[in-house]
């Protein structure tokens, strides 16, 4: 996630030299005592210190190009594992200082030059960064995700045995046995029997896929109810999200602390009502969804 009108850096000015040391950004907080940093560790192990300019405050840690810089990222970041512990270290340092103050993540792996450029960008940015801590300030993000089982998809009829109308939904006509067709002909022989069947297939996909679309939307409509705000990310990497079902809800949502009973009321009906559809909710965590421009 990136902070509004952070483009962020990969250490460019140093990758000549992949043994020199670049600044990485966590994250920019509002009225944050230092005190709430201290031993605090980041990513690679680095210590986690602050840099104050414009009445805010960056976290950062010094990192190694040879790891962080622009040619090392391009490769770690499609290394799992190392995203993976990137990540969580990431997340605990903004955790840690969300925990005492209004804090804003920036996007993993934003890297800067120095603590002078990170101060540069505080201030140029200064005014847009407090609009979104005013957003965020006393909300927590909740994350939603809702799978869908498969056979959902596929329209399945769930009885037990054959369908003597090959598998075609209830109420359909059976593909066996004499048709005609839109004037009155006779079909020709099973080889249109066979392209009448993958039709009939593809028009049950359909319908069962728009009615689990529906029942996602009906889900999501119901927890925006209940929040800030909210934004709509794209399905999950099933290697990330571990799961056989199909996701067809990841959204997250930026609520008030009055507001999670009633949000977290709506997601448990939720998924005890709809069959066949489970639903996953995440939380608190601290607003990185809501940090670029119109997240709202």
């Amino acid at each position: 996630m990136t902070a509004p009108g952070f483009a962020g850096r990969t250490a460019g000015d140093h990758a000549a030299d992949p043994a020199g040391t670049g600044v990485y950004l966590y994250g920019v907080a509002r009225g944050l005592d230092p005190a709430a940093l201290r031993d605090a560790s980041g990513v690679a192990g680095a210590p986690v210190r602050g840099v104050v300019a414009a009445g805010l405050t960056a976290l950062v840690s010094t990192v190694r190009l040879d790891e962080y810089g622009e040619a090392a990222l391009r490769a770690n970041l499609e290394d799992l594992q190392w995203l993976e512990a990137t990540a969580r270290a990431h997340h605990d340092v903004v955790d840690r200082a969300a925990h005492a103050a209004p804090t804003a993540p920036v996007r993993i792996a934003t890297i800067y030059r120095d603590d002078a450029r990170v101060a540069e960008v505080l201030t140029d940015e200064g005014g847009r960064f407090t609009e979104v801590l005013d957003l965020i300030d006393g909300r927590s993000e909740w994350g939603v995700k809702a799978y869908a089982d498969p056979e959902l998809l596929r329209g399945d009829t769930g009885r037990d045995g054959p369908d003597p109308g090959g598998g075609l939904a209830p109420g359909a006509e059976p593909l066996t046995g004499p048709r005609q067709d839109a004037e009155g002909a006779a079909p020709a022989g099973p080889g249109a029997a066979y392209l009448r069947r993958r039709q009939q297939e593809r028009r049950r996909r359909a319908d069962a896929g728009r009615r689990v679309g529906e029942q996602a939307d009906a889900v999501h409509a119901e927890l925006a109810d209940h929040a800030v705000a909210s934004r709509h990310h794209p399905p999950q990497d099933p290697r990330l999200s571990g799961r056989a079902g199909t996701q067809i809800l990841n959204v997250a949502y930026l609520l008030d602390e009055e507001q999670v009973e009633g949000f977290l009321a709506v997601a448990r009906a939720a998924d005890q009502r709809l069959a066949g559809i489970e639903v996953e909710v995440t939380g608190p965590w601290p607003p990185y969804s809501f940090i670029e421009p119109g997240a709202a």
